[in-house]
């Protein structure tokens, strides 16, 4: 079985996971906003939205990064039975098999419970969007590489240090929805799922699949929308200012801020960044880089939180 025969619940049917699914949609239309961490308790569905919508976007499941990868996974590094046939041997690591494959996805679950050597790896990697790589007889110091990292966590397992979590260009809480209909839903739509897998398909499998492909076509026009939108000088003086008056430490969060906002009117169809743009998607990419989160921890994002950003947008 390929990677596109892999069966996958609908983007379309997951239930609720509202921020998560804004933050990836807005990271893949603009990959300058540089990746998305998503942080909540087991069993709320991170990982399912995740291959929901890499399938949705790209036909396939992501380029996935193990917890036990080794750093020639993760680099590249040598084939050996190529050698031995008398091929050239090498072999593409994670990193360059996410930019050949997967439109420069690459998903790592549990990424609080990976290596710091690896994850500084990848990281600066996203960053840079340069890949050095020098080990054992391979010296390609300066290789391109263009990645949105997409990490899930459970900050009951242990958190990220602050210099890691800081990379993540945008952060979703997530809590899962404990109402009884959102329950209610979630069940329909796993067992409507999973009697697809036997072979019994249903309308509403169909409705979401179809629902799926126009949202995917929608987030590609978006993708090429997003390239001609600039922020106005008037936006980016906002931007600033929000970073300043959180107390961010850097300059990640006001350029997080202004890539998402362009992100976000391409996703609306809008022909211009507008403030509204920035009051939607300051949350997730400030709620991890305030002065208060040093610690690695992310703190929630208040009501008090939310009325000085809606102060702030007013103002402007």
């Amino acid at each position: 079985m390929t990677a596109e025969d892999v069966p996958i619940l609908p983007y379309a049917m997951v239930v609720g996971q509202d921020e998560l699914k804004r933050a990836l949609e807005i990271a893949y239309v603009v990959p300058e906003v540089k990746g998305v961490l998503a942080t909540g308790q087991r069993g709320t569905a991170k990982s399912t939205t995740v291959r929901a919508f890499a399938k949705m976007v790209l036909k396939a499941l992501p380029v996935t990064l193990p917890i036990g990868a080794t750093d020639d996974r993760v680099l590249g590094g040598w084939n050996v039975e190529e050698l031995l046939k008398g091929g050239s041997g090498t072999r593409d690591g994670l990193l360059l098999q996410a930019q050949k494959t997967g439109q420069g996805l690459l998903y790592i679950d549990e990424v609080n419970l990976l290596d710091d050597y690896l994850v500084n790896i990848i990281l600066d990697a996203a960053a840079g969007e340069v890949l050095p790589i020098e080990r054992e007889g391979i010296d390609e110091p300066n290789v391109p590489v263009k990645i949105t990292l997409i990490g899930t966590m459970n900050p009951e397992e242990g958190n990220l240090r602050p210099q890691l979590l800081d990379r993540f260009g945008l952060v979703a809480t997530i809590t899962g929805d404990d109402s009884a209909k959102a329950r209610l839903q979630i069940l329909r739509n796993v067992l409507a799922f999973d009697a697809e897998r036997e072979g019994h398909a249903s309308a509403e499998i169909q409705a979401a699949r179809q629902a799926d492909t126009i949202l995917g076509t929608k987030l590609e026009d978006a993708r090429e929308t997003a390239k001609g939108l600039v922020c106005s000088d008037h936006i980016l003086k906002l931007c600033a200012q929000i970073a300043w008056t959180f107390r961010t430490a850097g300059h990640r969060g006001e350029l997080c801020i202004a890539n998402a906002a362009r992100a976000a009117a391409a996703i609306d169809g809008d022909t211009r960044v507008r403030p509204g743009h920035v009051l939607a998607v300051t949350p997730m990419a400030l709620v991890h880089r305030r002065a208060s989160a040093d610690t690695g921890g992310i703190l929630p994002w208040t009501d008090e939180d939310a009325a000085t950003l809606a102060a702030l947008v007013t103002e402007f």
